[in-house]
């Protein structure tokens, strides 16, 4: 292949045997100019599925995905810290310096053969060097563009920075958890970078089929706010209806009752408990036994349950905390009550079915480690399992791969800056 050559000059990989396992993606180039999280955790999910994703960094300005706080100082790779390292995992990695004249023409060379651009940089940024759909389009009229950002590429705050708790309070997200009377409460975990990048992976693989029928490529713009508000669909369709904001249900669920989250015996030990219908509220009072409050009439249906929630939720506490945490859950389950201890990391990792999500994995530079997997169940898909690439580990190899750059242009480009 050439340099000048487009990726969709080049003919679909066939798909295997059905007795073989397979990438969806095997074949797919993705050229990746994100960073911290909504775009790399996109990309990480198309090298999930095979695809050869290719993330672009700069040694002035690294991916700060997880840096360490001063002081700071886990076992294990010192180069990349451990979320980098499990959002990144089976990519390869190439430095350019964008801000030189062939840091720019190198980067314009493997965009115009590759099938998917991914950036989540501010509005503009790529117009700027560019790098934009518009720029690299005439060159790869079958390019899948992606520009994931906080607000998107248009509107009037398409120019904000974004960041999780700022697009959790502009989407109204943080008035949907929480208790009625509390301060805001958020999502913790980065929620609106993951839901970003689960939306974008989706588009991205959307438009490569819609690639495969018409030829044409397209330019998606995703809004990460856009993503959380859809995610509270149904608060927005009430409220639309009702004409007044809902409140704020905390632990519990109007369609649900009781449900909460119970103190159990030990040091914060919690057990969350829902009670779908009348026959499960019967199975807990069977496990739970005794008179009292709980066994009175008024509370044989849901109705009832619901208007004295909160003395519900005092007496079953009273019955969770005498005892451990796994043994309300133990009890309950047998009953054929919904409930579930509540499990810290380490407890997570040690599940029996976690295996099929926590998978192991082997790196030169360090011993084994877990990483996430795809949580999907799919016997016949072949992993692409690699470490996280050390910081342009395979910039010569990409050039050569992608558009054969010669040994002698590589020299020189490198003497101009681009690679740095």
């Amino acid at each position: 292949m050439t340099a000048g050559s487009s990726a969709s000059d080049r003919k679909a990989t066939p798909v295997m045997a059905e007795s073989k396992r397979v990438s969806p993606l095997e074949g797919i180039r993705v050229l990746d100019f994100s960073h911290i999280l909504a775009g790399p955790y996109c990309t990480r999910l198309l090298a999930d599925l095979g695809a050869d994703v290719v993330k672009v960094e700069s040694r002035s300005r690294p991916d700060m995905l997880g840096a360490l706080r001063p002081g700071e100082n886990p076992p294990g790779r010192r180069d990349r810290p451990p979320l980098y390292l499990n959002t990144n995992r089976s990519k390869r990695s190439i430095t350019l310096n964008l801000k030189t004249d062939a840091g720019r023409k190198v980067a314009f060379m493997l965009a115009s053969n590759a099938d998917v651009i991914v950036e989540n940089f501010s509005s503009g940024v790529m117009g700027r060097l560019g790098l934009d759909y518009d720029a690299l389009a005439s060159a790869n009229p079958g390019l899948i563009y992606l520009s994931l950002s906080g607000y998107g590429h248009s509107g009037p705050r398409q120019h904000w920075i974004s960041m999780n708790m700022n697009l959790q309070a502009h989407s109204g997200l943080m008035l949907a958890t929480g208790s009625e009377g509390d301060p805001p409460v958020a999502i913790a975990n980065s929620w609106n970078d993951y839901i970003g990048g689960i939306h974008g992976c989706f588009a991205v693989t959307e438009a490569l089929a819609s690639r495969r029928r018409t030829g044409e490529g397209a330019n998606l713009d995703i809004s990460q706010f856009e993503c959380s508000a859809s995610t509270i669909g149904g608060l927005i369709t009430a409220c639309s209806i009702n004409q007044r904001p809902l409140s704020r249900p905390g632990n519990r669920c109007s369609a649900h009752s009781p449900q909460g989250v119970y103190r159990c015996a030990g040091k914060d030990e919690w057990c969350a408990i829902t009670i779908e219908d009348d026959d499960q509220w019967r199975a807990l009072l069977g496990v739970i036994g005794g008179e009292g409050l709980l066994h009175e009439e008024r509370f044989m249906q849901a109705r009832g349950r619901q208007a004295a929630a909160s003395d519900l939720d005092c007496a079953i506490e009273e019955w969770t905390s005498l005892l451990d945490s796994r043994e309300v859950e133990r009890r309950l389950i047998e009953a054929g009550v919904p409930a579930a201890r509540m499990n810290r990391i380490p407890d997570v990792m040690d599940l029996d079915e976690a295996g099929a999500v926590f998978r192991p994995i082997d790196d030169p530079q360090d011993s084994e480690r877990r990483v996430t997997g795809l949580p999907v169940s799919w016997p016949r898909l072949k992993e692409a399992l690699r470490p996280a690439p050390a910081m342009g580990e395979h910039t010569e190899a990409v050039l050569e791969d992608w558009i054969s750059l010669a040994a002698a242009d590589f020299a020189e480009f490198e003497r101009e800056g681009a690679f740095h």
